[in-house]
């Protein structure tokens, strides 16, 4: 039996590099190592062709309006439920006028969480078995569809009022929008420059916080050019909350086409042909066998039975250089050291979004606590709307907005680890202080806490809110970058589902508002996990997505 001195992955990578024809002296390449050779140089090939270009460029902004749309529908919704307060509860009495009942609140601004979790494992698998684009052209068509339906919501049969209605539209809504953060995410990864990659993608999904300002703006104009009707009659405000939801298509519709004729990266293609050779059919390789078997000479034909033959075959089999075979995901991920790296971008993005979902969907409770939201009673509807509207994009403007793009032009320079754990370190000492000094800081100066939590709400950006997204991006092979993204993405919404649906129904605990500081303490709980579990995941700037994962692992 033969036996070969196989070169390392750092071998391969570094013989790519210089470009050489022929093995280094003292490195006995087997057949394997010569196929993942050849792979080297032409994915290395890719990446110095990848240039700025308009292709590249229309990619960047079909992606771009893609999570300005999401984080639209998604935080539209915190007008949406203070509007249908208003419709459906105007003539409550005492504290209940006005006012959404907690469970109905609940459960519309869960509904798209669920959704994008469901959305974000379904969608990032098949991500990977059909295709991104096929998988990222559909999630769109699913998210306009919702969209409409979710604008036209209303009672429809006993026991199915419209916060239920509601509710299973918007459920269906984020399943088109889960879909959008895995292919996202690697459609951009694969066709960047290792260069720029990070930037490309933090830009993409800086664009959420775009969203997060637009939803209050289409309120802000919507509510007003309503004034007078709503003044007089409050029901008036049931036009209101369906145009600000139905127009959340309309970023959609214009990005349709070029969503529905975007190709697969050459990167995927390769990678699918390659995973596709490499797991043939072992019979054709047998077949071959025989064939040679059959050229040698054999004395004693009439004891070449069938259990003999295959004795002989499977001996040959031993001495042939087998071709690696791709690696399933379980096998890939059975391992520690690639497990630990799943671990760690799924628990940090859950533990992230604990705190980011938790405070931003219920952004009225930040907004009154700074004395900004007015009278819900007392108050016109329409000047109340856009008090609070304006109070979110204060907010939104002051951290977020200037978070996110602090990254974009940081990442490639920080590192994406740096960042991250820069993040999430300075929220754990901010909800720190916010949470055991909540009522002091209100009582003695507003202005004082709106600074410190203008400063949370730009280390939850410039930090683990757009790493945690980026990351997931780049350090997974790419048969498995999808569904790994998705699974990633997925933890962070439960996160989300944890917040809303767990955490923030604790916050009125001892009167309206009062457990507000233990939950910051909680969150800084949360923060001080994503914390430590980032040293699970290595740092990927400056590096080829096939240096990152170490393409030796995913064949054996």
């Amino acid at each position: 039996m033969s036996f070969h001195k196989s070169t390392s992955g750092a071998d391969i990578a570094e013989i790519g590099k210089g470009r050489v024809s022929e093995s280094p002296m003292g490195l006995d390449m087997d057949e394997r190592d010569r196929d993942l050779l050849q792979r080297q140089r032409e994915l290395e090939d890719l990446d110095d062709n990848t240039k700025v270009n308009w292709e590249m460029i229309k990619k960047l902004t079909v992606c771009g309006v893609a999570f300005l749309n999401d984080a639209y529908d998604m935080f539209a919704i915190n007008i949406v439920a203070m509007i249908l307060g208003f419709v459906y509860y105007h003539d409550a009495e005492g504290s209940a006028q006005n006012t959404v009942p907690k469970k109905w609140d609940t459960l519309i601004k869960i509904a798209v969480q669920i959704g994008c979790l469901l959305g974000q494992l379904v969608m990032g698998r098949l991500g990977d078995k059909i295709g991104r684009t096929a998988v990222y052209s559909a999630s769109l068509m699913i998210a306009i569809v919702t969209t409409i339906a979710s604008a036209f919501s209303n009672s429809m049969v006993k026991g199915f009022n419209v916060f239920i209605v509601l509710f299973i539209w918007r459920v269906l809504l984020g399943f088109g929008i889960g879909g959008d953060y895995p292919l996202t995410a690697t459609i951009v990864s694969e066709y960047a420059n290792p260069k720029r990659r990070g930037m490309f993608i933090s830009a993409v999904f800086s664009c959420q916080g775009f969203g997060n300002v637009l939803a209050p703006i289409v309120g802000i104009i919507i509510t007003a050019c309503f004034k007078s009707g709503i003044d007089n009659d409050v029901r008036n405000l049931d036009y209101v909350w369906r145009l600000i939801i139905g127009l959340g298509c309309i970023p959609g519709l214009a990005t349709l086409y070029w969503r529905l004729t975007m190709k697969d990266s050459k990167r995927f293609q390769m990678e699918t042909a390659k995973a596709a050779a490499a797991n043939a059919d072992e019979d054709m390789l047998r077949e071959k066998l025989l064939a040679k078997q059959s050229r040698f000479d054999t004395k004693n034909d009439e004891e070449s039975s069938a259990d003999s033959h295959k004795d002989v075959i499977d001996a040959t089999l031993g001495e042939e250089v087998r071709p690696r075979r791709a690696k399933t995901f379980s096998q890939y991920f059975g391992e520690w050291r690639h497990l630990k790296v799943l671990l760690g971008t799924s628990i940090a993005w859950f533990a992230l979004d604990v705190a980011f979902y938790g405070i931003n969907l219920n952004s009225s409770v930040v907004i009154e606590a700074i004395g900004f939201a007015g009278n819900i009673r007392e108050d016109k509807p329409s000047h109340f709307i856009i008090r609070n509207c304006l109070g979110s994009i204060i907010i939104n403007i002051l951290g977020s907005v200037p978070g996110y793009w602090i990254t974009v032009f940081t990442i490639e320079k920080l590192g994406r680890k740096t960042i991250q754990l820069m993040g999430f370190g300075m929220l754990t000492i901010l909800y720190i202080v916010l949470g055991f000094a909540y009522h002091k800081i209100l009582d003695k100066s507003v202005a004082g806490f709106i600074v410190l939590f203008t400063l949370a709400q730009l280390f939850q950006n410039f930090g683990p809110n757009v790493t945690t997204f980026v990351i997931p991006g780049e350090v997974f092979p790419t048969r498995f970058r999808s569904t790994a993204h998705g699974i990633s993405a997925a933890a962070g919404k439960l996160g989300a589902i944890v917040a809303q649906g767990g955490f923030m129904q604790l916050k009125d605990r001892g009167g309206k508002n009062q457990f507000i500081d233990h939950l910051l303490e909680i969150f800084a709980l949360f923060m001080l996990i994503g914390f430590f579990v980032t040293f699970w995941i290595p740092e990927s700037k400056g590096k080829t997505l096939e240096e990152i994962c170490d393409e030796r692992e995913e064949y054996y």
